[in-house]
């Protein structure tokens, strides 16, 4: 029989703890972590000022489909699990959506007050694409028609409540056994890590594993009413099939 590895493609938003996330199953001694595969692409595609984005750009892959090769080819080291922390903003409507086909997918939310209240510091203006939310209910929605299942949405709070209990189920739902390695990592930077690593992950690099769920109480501008309710709106229709 011919082997198969399982290839994770775990779609979020920004600010979320996505991160995090790819810390945890990168813990497994059986996993290969890729970071955000489709950024370089997302970047010289629209244009759009992030911070070191030329060096992105220059460093990282920027033709999607020689990128969708890498995360459809062998796995590398050999592993039987390859984890993909992808962003869904990052799949812009000109690539093609065949070779999702080829992968298992899986959801991570968060609250739209607290990711708006940390996003708004680094893009003042968000457009509701910027959220992820969008891409997150389209391909949900594609992936639960093509599959005729629902396939498995955690939020951010209830990970950082119970990761136990929610990397457990996690686990099940994507057929693998859950280890108690995805509950801490060492210090540090990684070499799976983009290079924009250095001016995003300063938190993740000095956790050892999830922080507690703290509640975000932070106002958010007036200017943002409207865009809280839509995402809100589809937040809830993927929110209400989540992991419990």
């Amino acid at each position: 029989m011919a082997y198969s590895p399982l290839r994770l493609a775990m779609w979020s938003g920004p600010r979320n703890i996505s991160t995090a996330m790819m810390r945890s199953w990168g813990s497994r001694p059986d996993t290969f972590v890729c970071d955000e595969p489709l950024y370089a692409h997302y970047l010289k595609t629209t244009g759009i000022a992030h911070p070191g984005a030329e060096e992105v750009v220059a460093h990282h892959e920027t033709d999607w489909r020689k990128v969708v090769a890498g995360l459809l080819g062998p796995v590398p080291g050999g592993k039987t699990i390859f984890y993909q922390k992808q962003m869904a903003h990052h799949l812009l409507l000109e690539i093609d959506r065949g070779w999702l086909d080829e992968l298992t997918h899986a959801f991570l939310i968060r609250d739209p007050a607290e990711m708006l209240a940390s996003l708004v510091k680094n893009l003042p203006n968000p457009r509701i694409e910027d959220t992820g939310l969008p891409q997150q209910v389209e391909l949900f929605e594609w992936v639960q028609k093509k599959s005729g299942r629902t396939p498995p949405v955690l939020d951010a709070r209830d990970v950082l409540t119970n990761p136990r209990r929610m990397l457990t189920l996690l686990c099940e739902a994507v057929g693998v056994e859950f280890t108690e390695a995805m509950l801490s990592w060492p210090l540090g930077h990684r070499d799976t890590d983009g290079i924009w690593a250095k001016h995003w992950y300063d938190a993740v690099e000095r956790s050892t594993g999830f922080e507690p769920y703290r509640p975000k109480n932070e106002q958010l501008p007036d200017r943002l009413a409207l865009l809280l309710r839509e995402c809100l709106v589809l937040y809830e229709r993927v929110h209400a099939q989540r992991l419990l």
